[in-house]
């Protein structure tokens, strides 16, 4: 199985680097960052380690993300799965290796919950926890399928993702997907993964404009979708 990494990032030189280290390699043909407009040395440092890095001037977690697409889009050999994996070092990229068995038994998407893993403490936010709880909620209401988290880990077959016709920009990526998932009526699946406090301060939950406006968007992306 053929298998592409996208990690957008935003001035994580001092995480990018360990997140590619823990990549399992044997199990992916690309690793592609996309950054994001840092202004530090982020794009230098996962060019080292070996990453196809890509530059997105407009800011934006889903933007970013999309330009990764683009790139694998126009490469002659598609790859069979696509993992997205934050560069922050919150996630433990080793657990990738589960990721892709469930889409080798047939899942199209993939999610790595971070609810069901072991969480370092205060890794997630108390708002952040509680806009998980209510967005999974809301999709279990309005959709029938059960998540128990819009974590960004995540691995999906790439013709299902093209299927999905992704187009947030920004904070509403993550349940975007899910919430297509389910109306296309894909096979999804979560497994439990750990999580550890990021390197540096992130970029949503780190603020509190950034906070609300996440949680504005994940709403108002749910309710969206229902028509």
């Amino acid at each position: 199985m053929t298998v592409d990494v996208i990690i957008p990032v935003l001035n994580e030189q001092n995480a990018v680097g360990l997140v590619i280290d823990d990549i399992p390699k044997a199990l992916v043909r690309n690793i592609i960052v996309v950054d994001n407009g840092s202004v530090d040395d982020t794009p230098i440092v996962a060019e080292e380690k070996g990453a196809i890095v890509l530059h997105e001037s407009q800011q934006g977690y889903g933007k970013a993300c999309l330009k990764g697409i683009d790139f694998i889009k126009s490469q002659d050999e598609k790859p069979d799965a696509v993992v997205f994996l934050d560069g922050d070092y919150s996630d433990y990229p080793e657990h990738m290796t589960e990721l892709i068995k469930e889409i080798k038994s047939g899942s199209e998407l993939v999610i790595g919950s971070r609810a069901l893993g072991d969480m370092e403490s205060g890794a997630m936010t108390v708002p952040q926890v509680f806009g998980n709880w209510l967005a999974t909620r809301m999709i279990s209401v309005f959709y029938g399928y059960k998540f128990t988290d819009l974590g960004p880990f995540r691995a999906v077959r790439f013709d299902s993702l093209l299927k999905m016709n992704m187009k947030d920009e920004n904070f509403g990526w993550t349940v975007e997907m899910q919430v297509k998932a389910t109306k296309l009526k894909m096979n999804t699946t979560e497994i439990p993964v750990n999580y550890r406090n990021r390197i540096g301060t992130s970029k949503i939950s780190g603020t509190v404009k950034g906070t609300i406006l996440a949680g504005h968007k994940i709403i108002t992306t749910i309710l969206k979708e229902i028509w």
